[in-house]
């Protein structure tokens, strides 16, 4: 029988920026057993995400895994352009932790109220090599959020932020600060890929990030933790 996945997120789900984590989620089963769907949108807050899930709810699949909170977090920090996200993104009031912790609880309400699927969490990918940094401590704090919310409502809790900072400690990585990556450093990215045939990886190399091109957006390795915890913290339990 195939497993019918969806998977729900920001940019780092659509993957137009990023390393799609979908494919090494994919490549992780046998063919036909797994059917992925991406429910992603670049630069989604959780409240955002919480608009949209009709199309999910309308053909319940099996498996949903839930990777938002980035751009929460991001908006946190300081020199982040909140007023311009803010009219990007039609939201009707400051992002904030309450509010945060508020949307992506009725995210999952709504998704276990109007589906049998088993649901799966994510927390954050690190925010910048500098463990000790602003940005890399709000995706920490956003990522107890995410524990808190899936504690309290019995779902599961994929521990991908805490993979991520193993991986880096591990790696020794050279503590770059955070940078925030604007829509001129994402078009700068493109056109690498677009002119110099560059890949996100070469560009990851080439910035002295271990698992980002940017800070934010992953590279392959960073994607590949996220099937991981995907794949072991969840769909292992379904089949």
């Amino acid at each position: 029988m195939t497993l019918r996945i969806a998977c729900l997120g920001d940019s780092l789900t659509r993957a137009q920026f990023s390393v799609d984590y979908l494919e090494p989620l994919r490549r992780r089963h046998p063919p036909g057993d797994a059917q992925l769907a991406r429910f992603g949108v670049n630069g989604d807050f959780a409240y955002n995400l919480l608009q949209r899930l009709d199309g999910v709810v309308a053909n319940p699949p099996d498996v949903i895994t839930v990777l938002i909170g980035t751009n929460d977090a991001r908006a946190s920090v300081a020199g982040h352009p909140v007023e311009q996200v803010m009219k990007r993104k039609r939201l009707p009031q400051r992002p904030s932790a309450g509010w945060f912790q508020e949307c992506l609880g009725a995210v999952v309400t709504r998704l276990r109220a109007e589906t049998d699927a088993t649901l799966g969490l994510l927390s954050l990918p690190v925010l910048s090599q500098q463990l000790d940094g602003a940005a890399a401590q709000a995706s920490q704090a956003y990522s107890r959020m995410i524990a808190e919310v899936a504690d309290t409502n019995k779902v599961a809790y994929l521990p991908l932020h805490e993979r991520q900072i193993e991986d880096l400690r591990r790696a020794d990585a050279p503590p770059i600060p955070y940078r925030e990556a604007t829509p001129a450093a994402v078009a700068g990215v493109l056109l690498q890929r677009a002119v110099l045939r560059r890949s996100l990886d070469s560009i990851s190399q080439r910035r002295g990030l271990v698992l980002t091109t940017d800070h934010v957006h992953q590279n392959s390795r960073g994607a590949a933790h996220i099937a991981e915890v995907i794949d072991a913290g969840l769909l292992a339990r379904v089949t």
